[in-house]
């Protein structure tokens, strides 16, 4: 998803006088032993790595996303490893050192202060080996990030700081021998098996390893509150303030806005971290949002803020993968369309109207999706819109 190139220190065509300013005040990643051919790339750009590469400089300060992939010298045909990220915050002229652990696969950030000033003071010797920040990319960075904070991606990102393409699992039981399993009353492994179902049974449930999961908020299983009547269950199951107010409680009461940054970060994970659970909990928590109607007329600023982090995100996915992922059984388009119906309805503030309003009419162009159409299992509902229709 990200945009790509090869990191191989050519100069930049920066005023010079910008480019010394920035390599003063920037902060620098010295990223000591990366494999030649690595893919790592800082936020929306990835590049491969050659072979002179140190690092980057000239990092604006902030929240960044560092991502990498290795390639894996074992195999002949130099397979990529998964995917391996984590959030930084990069205070101005800030000195962040790490080494290649080869055995790991995987980056180790030094701990060590009086490296962190010696590479500091050889920062001028470095500067061959250091490609330049990406400033090409920052704005549409920034767009996917500005309600993220760094308290925020801390808080959601794993124990272990390292946010993983794929999952790391561990069995749940530890079944060495035979006997082992029949403690615990599983079929032997040992014996032909006879259906598919205890082929199944045979193999080891899975869970993931302790630190390795995304802290996602809680999204309740239940949309209505303990004790509900039919009548409320229905109305709670048509309006999820309820839920929603739960997940805010629980998580951001101080800052209820702060579920866009986590609406942000899962969306982050999941572009360019390829983490396909991000995906999952960036639907579920967008599907709660745009299914609260009540919530909408009380928070016009969670609202008018989701609109405008909608717009940012559905700007970076290429229009031909909704068909394949994001569109699966439609659930973009009705989501929106829960979404629009009840932003026009009486008592939403007519900023938040309005701005909605435009929102839909400029996805319809965009995407020539029709939210008013009765939607059905198909795929999206698409609308011919007349030429001289335009939108700003």
């Amino acid at each position: 998803m990200t945009e790509r190139g090869r990191l191989d220190m050519a100069g930049t065509d920066m005023d010079p006088e910008v480019a010394r300013s920035l390599f003063e005040e920037g902060a620098t990643l010295v990223l000591l032993g990366v494999p030649e051919g690595t893919e790592l790339g800082l936020d929306y750009k990835t590049w491969t790595l050659g072979p002179r590469f140190r690092g980057v400089k000239m990092i604006p300060p902030g929240l960044h996303f560092l991502h990498y992939c290795s390639t894996n010298s074992n195999e002949a045909c130099g397979e990529i490893c998964p995917k391996t990220g984590l959030f930084l915050s990069l205070k101005p002229r800030e000195v962040l050192v790490a080494h290649w652990n080869q055995r790991e696969d995987d980056l180790e950030f030094t701990r060590d202060p009086e490296e962190a000033e010696r590479m500091r003071a050889n920062l001028r010797e470095l500067d061959g080996y250091l490609g330049p920040y990406p400033y090409d990319t920052l704005r549409k960075w920034v767009s996917l990030t500005d309600r993220l904070s760094q308290e925020v991606a801390i808080a959601l990102q794993p124990l272990s700081g390292r946010v993983c393409a794929f999952s790391d699992v561990i069995p749940e039981l530890k079944l060495t021998h035979t006997k082992d399993r029949e403690e615990q009353n599983l079929p032997r492994n040992d014996r032909e098996c006879r259906s598919m179902k205890e082929g199944l049974d045979r193999l080891p449930r899975m869970k993931l390893r302790e630190g390795t999961e995304l802290r996602f908020s809680n999204i309740p299983e239940q949309a209505y509150p303990p004790g509900s009547t039919p009548a409320q269950i229905t109305q709670y199951s048509m309006d999820w303030s309820y839920a929603l107010n739960c997940v805010l409680e629980s998580h951001y009461k101080e800052q209820p806005l702060n579920i866009l940054g986590e609406l942000q970060f899962a969306f982050v994970c999941f572009l360019i971290g390829n983490v396909y659970e991000a995906f999952e909990h960036w639907k579920s928590l967008l599907a709660l949002l745009c299914r609260s109607e009540e919530a909408m007329k009380e928070r016009k600023d969670l609202y008018l803020g989701l609109i405008a982090v909608l717009y940012h995100q559905l700007g970076e996915i290429p229009p031909d993968f909704f068909v394949d992922i994001v569109s699966q059984n439609n659930f973009l388009t009705s989501t929106l369309q829960d979404f629009f119906q009840f932003a026009s309805s009486p008592g939403v503030d007519s900023t938040l109207r309005k701005r909605a309003e435009k929102f839909k009419v400029h996805l319809t162009k965009k995407f020539r999706w029709d939210f008013d159409a009765d939607l059905d299992e198909c795929a999206p509902v698409v609308v011919e819109l007349p030429e001289a229709v335009t939108v700003d």
